[in-house]
């Protein structure tokens, strides 16, 4: 068993990554920050982290009560920062708090994965056996709407908490992203399959959004590989920072991803 996770910010200098990531032995995850409300997304994103339960969060009343019991700690802390940082950032702080995603896998036994999703980071399993792909979103089209978000002094929206398993093999890929990157990687399966997913990605084209113009480009290329074109190159990345930064600025140039932070953590049967 191997865990590896690689994380960028945007590419513009003094930009904030406000993902954070994690690969344990048994466990993975990314929290997004979401900046474009409240303070401290970024701090947020990785207290979330870094306060995971080692064991699998199974409903929403057990997200809530996890919140709950760590909340607290990082409010104070953020709340004397803000108050250094003056009056129009503290009244900020105290109308919207901080925004965050959150995806997590838990490896509960050899062939079987829980996980639980609140907002738009996506758990993923691919089976190179069966050349299927798993995830814990809705349809791609979803991406244009507003995720939900978990909000460090807010009650929870119930209906944003998603949970599910998968089975694995030696022959499974299990690994969680961040909002961009996830749409890039269902895109290219979609697209790769459009014989099964046509009306899917006619639902996503039709919402004449930005996703829109990454589906047309995906759809007018030749020939797409997935396991090797879009996975493999992605997991080739993992580990290797600069490899990676080149990957998405690729990926950036050809139309086919959003600009965002890049998130990715994988749990890593070995093939056989």
């Amino acid at each position: 068993m191997k865990n590896n996770s690689i994380s960028i910010g945007k590419f513009e200098q003094g930009c904030i990554n406000e993902d954070a990531v994690m690969a344990r032995e048994n466990i993975i995850a990314v929290s997004d920050g979401a900046g474009g409300g409240g303070l401290f997304a970024e701090r947020w994103s990785r207290y979330l982290l870094e306060h995971l339960p080692l064991d699998p969060i199974k409903d929403v009343e057990e997200l809530d009560a996890w919140i709950e019991r760590i909340w607290e700690v990082f409010y104070n802390r953020c709340e004397a920062d803000a108050r250094e940082m003056g009056g129009m950032s503290l009244d900020k702080f105290y109308d919207e708090g901080s925004f965050a995603t959150l995806v997590a896998v838990w490896r509960i036994s050899k062939n079987k994965c829980q996980w639980m999703s609140f907002g738009d980071s996506v758990a993923f399993h691919y089976n190179y056996a069966t050349h299927e792909l798993e995830h814990s979103f809705g349809q791609i089209a979803d991406f244009d709407k507003p995720p939900y978000l978990i909000n460090c002094k807010d009650a929870l929206f119930k209906d944003g908490f998603k949970s599910g398993t998968f089975h694995t093999n030696n022959q499974s890929r299990v690994f969680v992203a961040s909002d961009a990157l996830a749409h890039y990687i269902l895109m290219m399966y979609e697209v790769a399959h459009r014989e099964d997913f046509a009306q899917e990605l006619g639902m996503a084209e039709s919402n004449h959004s930005k996703n829109e113009n990454y589906i047309k480009i995906a759809k007018a290329m030749k020939r797409i590989d997935f396991e090797k074109d879009v996975l493999g190159k992605l997991f080739n990345c993992i580990g290797h920072t600069t490899n990676f930064q080149r990957h998405i600025k690729s990926l950036i140039r050809k139309g086919r991803i959003a600009y965002d932070d890049y998130s990715l953590a994988m749990i890593n049967v070995e093939i056989t």
